[in-house]
């Protein structure tokens, strides 16, 4: 009998702690990391990063400090034609532009999410969250870590969010129109992972504002 009541009132302290860990009665515990990352093509398991921004927010939008890295990926001649056309990669203008190494862009990251985590829990914030999420996880394994280390293992994603909201429009640019934002550029040598995260953020704000009064 004893055990028993000694099982339930764990069960009951596990539920407790993790209700008071929740976004809705501890807002201050968590913050947003909004990332947007650039690649050499679709597949995690073949292409690399190029670009990555990160842009850590609180649960309102309110910027807590940014990341922008240009990443020269082991394997640049893998670059598809069609990520070339959305990024503008070329290793020539990567060199020039000072980019660095996957394992010192990983130390990079690593050290910043420390600085702006503080003890708090992260969220990964992101536009179509699974590519971004599968990419960063591959970088973080080629370096001996896991994405899991950093990050809360729900995650958010910005057009999930704006179809909750009523709002159809997947692609970047109609969203944007919808909600009366500024659209990310499409110039490719100008569309680096920071200008991407800074959009997600933008329209996480515009939806956030589309809220009902309680």
């Amino acid at each position: 009998m004893l055990r028993r009541i000694l099982l339930i009132l764990a069960a009951f302290n596990l539920a407790a702690a993790a209700t008071a860990q929740s976004p809705d009665v501890a807002p201050d515990r968590h913050i947003l990391a909004h990332v947007d990352i650039e690649t050499t093509g679709l597949d995690p398991a073949f292409h690399e990063m190029v670009s990555i921004g990160m842009i850590y927010t609180d649960l309102e939008g309110a910027e807590i400090g940014r990341l922008d890295l240009r990443i020269m990926p082991p394997h640049p001649d893998r670059i598809d034609a069609g990520a070339r056309n959305v990024n503008g990669f070329d290793p020539a203008l990567w060199r020039r532009e000072g980019a660095i190494g996957e394992a010192e862009a990983v130390r990079r990251i690593r050290a910043f999410h420390d600085e702006m985590r503080a003890g708090r829990t992260v969220l990964f914030t992101a536009y179509n969250v699974w590519f971004d999420q599968a990419f960063l996880t591959a970088l973080l394994r080629r370096q001996g870590q896991e994405w899991r280390d950093l990050y809360h293992y729900q995650v958010l994603d910005i057009p999930s969010m704006a179809w909750a909201l009523g709002l159809r429009q997947l692609g970047g640019t109609n969203l944007a129109a919808a909600l009366g934002i500024p659209d990310e550029t499409r110039v490719p040598t100008e569309h680096t992972g920071i200008t991407g995260a800074a959009f997600n953020v933008s329209v996480y704000r515009a939806l956030l504002a589309r809220r009902k009064p309680r």
